[in-house]
């Protein structure tokens, strides 16, 4: 699963340069990935290529498809993540692999198609399969009723591929969303605070109707993505403001060409209500903290007599500097894919994909530059090799 751009990169130069200016400059390092079903070998590309460079993360945070490869990182030593990713990604996509897809994207597209709809009618291996009976005639109230696939073959893989005993002792944070199905309200199961199991992977995971609710501790869960499909702001909102460094893998780009058919709508559809508009985040993100810089400023120029008051003391909390540097790095759609890329898990896409990931990350990794803490005066900054080549 190798990418062109794996020779050009392999002397490693650059990317001790990058690791220099992390090991300066940051605090902390975080690994965000959204949701995405099968697009989700993308973000196992990149996560090979932060290994090749030795690159330490501390946190890893996903929804959905996202928890999983999550769980596969920080569920397991750093010389067998990627293995680990392989072996989960060549399982479930075992069941389709061409040998040969004559050129031309209409022609693999209609092979991609049969590869969904294969998936609709037999499942995923290791992942999961079409009940039987279909749920209209199972038992009113029972897990079986509200889905269409049972994801028992998910727990299974994740028991043998995820150490759960390193997720929640191991140095790495990780941290998955999930809706709460009574509430509506959206909750994270946080390594930091909780014990973590197959069982809080799944319910990140459990999107309706296909998949069914988790139970956790009395209360039911289905897949984060309902709510919001990017964890970066769970990663903010932790106030990890000073010296933060994040790597930000989204699956679905808000960006895209104008439909011009029904299929076309629908995935359109599809990537807007998914993409959970990371670059509207990270705007008024940056927006936040200028504001918290000039309070900081403020803060500072107050005199002494004035620091005991309570709207000071107020001011305070919220005028804490930071440096945090996102690094944005998007899916971009191939001329192949319709509304069904999300779950056509055919091996041919799952490399193409795996390579994309891979190949994006060692092209950001030519920017040492861009690992530079952000300008005091803003303390944010992001950065995204693919849209700042186009703009």
């Amino acid at each position: 699963m190798l990418d062109p751009d794996k020779e050009e990169m392999a002397s490693g130069e650059p990317f001790a340069e990058c690791r220099r200016e992390i090991d300066k400059h940051y605090n902390t390092t975080a690994l965000v990935l959204q949701g995405g079903g099968a697009l989700g070998s993308y973000q196992a590309g990149v996560a090979e290529v932060l290994h090749e460079a030795d690159i330490t993360i501390d946190w890893v945070a996903g929804i959905s498809i996202g928890a999983i490869n999550s769980a596969l990182i920080a569920g397991n030593p750093p010389e067998k993540r990627v293995e680990r990713m392989r072996e989960f990604w060549e399982r479930v996509t075992s069941r389709v692999h061409w040998p040969h897809i004559p050129d031309g994207d209409d022609i693999r597209a209609a092979y991609n198609q049969a590869a969904s709809m294969a998936v609709m009618t037999f499942g995923v291996p290791g992942f999961f399969a079409p009940r039987f009976p279909p749920p209209m005639m199972q038992p009113a109230g029972s897990s079986a009723a509200m889905s269409f696939y049972d994801t028992a073959p998910l727990k299974t893989t994740l028991e043998e591929l995820v150490d759960f005993d390193r997720i929640n002792d191991g140095p790495m944070r990780l941290s998955v969303g999930a809706v709460n199905v009574r509430s509506g309200n959206f909750t994270y199961f946080d390594s930091a605070y909780r014990k973590i199991g197959p069982e809080h992977i799944m319910a990140s995971g459990a999107l309706p109707p296909g998949f069914p609710p988790v139970e956790i501790e009395g209360e039911l869960y289905w897949d984060g993505g309902l709510v919001s499909n990017t964890p970066l702001s769970y990663i903010i909102d932790s106030g990890q403001y000073d010296g933060t460094l994040v790597f930000q893998v989204d699956l679905f780009s808000a960006r895209g060409p104008r439909p011009r058919t029904l299929q076309d709508v629908s995935e359109r559809e599809k990537d807007i209500r998914f993409s959970s508009r990371t670059r509207l985040n990270t705007n008024m993100f940056r927006r936040m903290q200028e504001a918290r810089q000039a309070v900081g400023k403020l803060l500072d120029n107050l005199p002494e007599e004035m620091h005991d008051t309570p709207e000071v003391k107020r001011l305070k909390t919220f005028g804490l500097k930071a440096s945090v540097n996102v690094f944005h790095l998007i899916y971009r759609r191939k001329l192949y894919d319709q509304a069904f890329k999300d779950y056509e898990f055919s091996r041919n896409t799952m490399v193409d994909h795996w390579q994309a990931g891979a190949s994006a990350m060692r092209r950001t990794l030519r920017h040492a530059d861009w690992f530079a803490p952000p300008d005091p005066e803003v303390g944010f900054v992001t950065h995204d090799v693919d849209r700042d080549a186009e703009d």
